[in-house]
């Protein structure tokens, strides 16, 4: 089953600045090949549904290998069975309706 997610791992007991375990994950992520999208809270992330969350699994893995204690994760998830849809499909979507005349758009 093909799964989009977003993706916000947060280590806890790290002090303020978590940049360095974010970087850690984001490597993680690079590494597993999958298609994906960081943005300033998390990271969004497609592919084959056990591929995905075994990423999830290395995030927590690589945080937890460089000291953090805790780790709090949110995670949202999406999946159809209608129709094959990626990341930039729904992006686009919205996009061309905010393009088209009279939607507003300014």
């Amino acid at each position: 089953m093909h799964v989009i997610i977003d993706l916000c791992v947060v280590p806890l007991g790290v002090g303020v600045s978590v940049s360095s375990h974010v970087a850690a994950c984001q490597r993680v992520i690079e590494a597993s090949g999958l298609e994906h999208r960081m943005h300033a809270y998390g990271t969004n992330i497609e592919g084959p549904w056990d591929e995905v969350m075994a990423v999830v699994k290395r995030c927590h893995e690589a945080v937890h290998e460089m000291g953090a204690p805790r780790i709090t994760t949110t995670l949202k998830l999406g999946t159809r069975t209608d129709r094959e849809q990626h990341m930039d499909d729904k992006v686009q979507s919205v996009e061309s309706l905010l393009r088209a005349p009279g939607s507003g758009a300014v």
